[in-house]
């Protein structure tokens, strides 16, 4: 291998995000509505091209969290269904129409704008409701009696479907889910009896669907998660089994700008947090936490050089990170060094990196800044 072209990249396989989604689709089985979540640029795997791939395996809806976000993905030729589940700002709302986007609504007030901006276009506009059944965010606590008033006001504005937010899915020992559950049942029972019956019921993301709680499912589940390959992990012995199987399909590399050899006592990046124990052979990476690198891994954090782990010293700096190479094959300057991946035995994915770095695999993953070359594969 030559000497890097790149700072840093990350390496993505179209095809993995394809197998990952067609994975999903198979736990869940036809009956179900697979809907992709590529907000956040596809958790940094680049929302253009992962929305490609995913209308190509067949997914007839994606799920994006602003105005922005689904207009790009439009102005770049997606035609899919798509769902804008975090914006009705009165600034983005025409838009909304001007891109075919369909909008979740989050109060019952906002219902009545949409079928006002509907009939003033002169077009029937769906939308989707959230209810909040628990999570104390985004979404209607109003009873089902008044969403059944505001809904039948509407004459332009055509509710599609119904959805929630899990709170807790991932915690067995709560009672949260269930309780969110029966909940949200219990409107849109409400709702069918009085003849309201959207076709779409929602409130899985990738969780539930990875431990197979299928009361969750409803009509259409909202993997983001599994799709990029990533199975939340469960501490407690007693919870169930993933029935899911995905892989990440994202590799994360920095090429080395400098290595040298530093005599014992020598120490290391800002704050000489690190002083050398002993005479030491160090690597100088050129990513930093601009890049996404958690500044937390500084001192901590451990990277892959030639199939071997090498552990980061000093303070990871805006630009720059520090390791040490010293057990490690010979290295020179345009290596290529795995920051998150696998080489031969040795792997480092984004869930170790945000338990060292004392956050999660999802803050990881988007944290990875568009400075970074995105490189797409066409093989897993």
């Amino acid at each position: 291998m030559g000497p890097s072209a790149y700072r840093s990249w990350v390496e993505i396989s179209l095809p993995q995000i394809a197998a990952n989604f067609q994975a999903v689709r198979g736990v869940v089985g036809p009956g179900v509505e697979v809907m992709p979540v590529v907000k956040a640029d596809a958790y940094r795997h680049g929302a253009i091209e992962v929305s490609r791939t995913l209308t190509a395996e067949g997914a007839r809806w994606l799920a994006v969290s602003n105005v922005d976000e689904g207009a790009i993905l439009r102005e770049h030729g997606i035609t899919a269904r798509i769902l804008v589940m975090a914006d009705f700002l009165p600034i983005e709302r025409m838009r909304l129409l001007d891109c075919n986007l369909t909008p979740v609504i989050h109060s019952l007030e906002d219902i009545r704008e949409w079928d006002r901006m509907a009939s003033e276009r002169g077009v029937v506009a769906p939308y989707h409701l959230k209810i909040d059944t628990g999570m104390g965010r985004l979404g209607t606590r109003a009873s089902a009696r008044e969403i059944l008033e505001a809904v039948g006001e509407a004459r332009q504005a055509r509710l599609e479907g119904v959805m929630t937010h899990l709170a807790s899915a991932a915690n067995y020992a709560s009672s949260q889910t269930d309780e969110q559950t029966r909940a949200f049942a219990a409107v849109c029972d409400e709702l069918a009896r009085n003849g309201v019956k959207p076709p779409w019921l929602h409130m899985s993301s990738s969780t539930p669907i990875i431990y197979g709680r299928r009361e969750a499912w409803q009509r259409m589940v909202r993997p983001g998660h599994a799709i990029y390959g990533y199975v939340t992990a469960l501490t407690k012995a007693t919870t169930p089994q993933p029935i899911l199987k995905v892989k990440p399909a994202l590799t994360w590399k920095s090429a080395v700008l400098a290595v040298k050899d530093l005599p014992a006592g020598a120490l290391v990046g800002y704050g000489g947090i690190f002083k050398a124990t002993h005479a030491v052979r160090i690597a100088v990476l050129a990513a930093g936490y601009a890049d996404g690198i958690p500044h937390r891994l500084s001192n901590k954090g451990r990277v892959i050089v030639k199939g071997h782990f090498a552990p980061i010293i000093g303070a990871v700096s805006m630009d720059l990170t520090t390791i040490d190479i010293t057990n490690c094959p010979p290295v020179q300057t345009g290596d290529a060094v795995t920051l998150l991946g696998t080489e031969g035995d040795a792997s480092i994915d984004a869930q170790q990196i945000a338990r060292i770095a004392g956050t999660i695999s999802y803050s990881v993953l988007c944290g990875i800044h568009a400075r970074v070359k995105r490189i797409y594969l066409d093989h897993v």
